[in-house]
């Protein structure tokens, strides 16, 4: 298990489209790699998550149960080709595509408990820790970001929803940095939560 790519973005205007037009609204879903494989520098990260990172409505997501945002990797093929069945695009998605800070690979929503603890390889001093705290609920600008209307419904029923982090013990990630999975009290899994939460998702 490892991180692909960090990610980070300011607050700013997001076109969303209506019945009425369009407006817009605050966010800071839009996020771009600031670490990649072949750039992997160094990226502070605090309890209330990554250096540089914003979030434009704290009763929903950031703060400190939801610092980190992190999203399989895996998933990605699977929304480019949803995006080309809705004629939103065909190309390849970019890191940060779905507003997550942590590109992750090798974990899914379906191996992951709340509570559960990733601990990720320290270069100097000690590892960063961070518990899993909740699936991503997603909104009307998830649409906007997708680029076609249907995509908030299409990540609630297939339970590809990424998970959140609250940040344990802060410090450096970077990308490449391996991780391992050290087990909480593990009594929901996170698509079960996801489930739970809004009565969708796969059986």
């Amino acid at each position: 298990m490892r991180i692909l790519a960090i990610n980070v973005g300011r607050v700013a205007s997001l076109t969303v489209s209506s019945a009425g037009g369009s407006t817009q609204v605050p966010s800071a879903i839009v996020k771009s790699a600031v670490s990649t494989l072949a750039d992997a520098r160094p990226v502070a990260i605090g309890y209330l998550g990554a250096q540089g990172d914003e979030q434009a409505d704290l009763t929903v997501h950031g703060g400190r149960d939801k610092a980190i945002y992190a999203y399989p990797f895996e998933h990605y093929p699977i929304w480019r080709t949803m995006r080309m069945q809705a004629q939103a695009g065909d190309e390849e998605l970019p890191f940060g595509a779905f507003g997550e800070n942590l590109t992750i690979e090798g974990l899914l929503e379906t191996e992951v408990w709340i509570g559960d603890v990733l601990q990720f390889a320290a270069r100097d001093g000690a590892p960063v820790l961070a518990r899993v705290s909740a699936p991503r609920e997603p909104c009307f600008k998830f649409n906007a970001k997708m680029g076609f209307k249907q995509a908030a419904r299409m990540m609630v029923q297939s339970a590809y929803t990424g998970f959140y982090l609250e940040v344990m013990q802060p410090g450096s990630l970077w990308a490449g940095a391996e991780f391992e999975l050290v087990p909480g009290e593990r009594v929901v899994r996170v698509d079960e939560m996801h489930r739970l939460n809004t009565g969708g998702g796969r059986n």
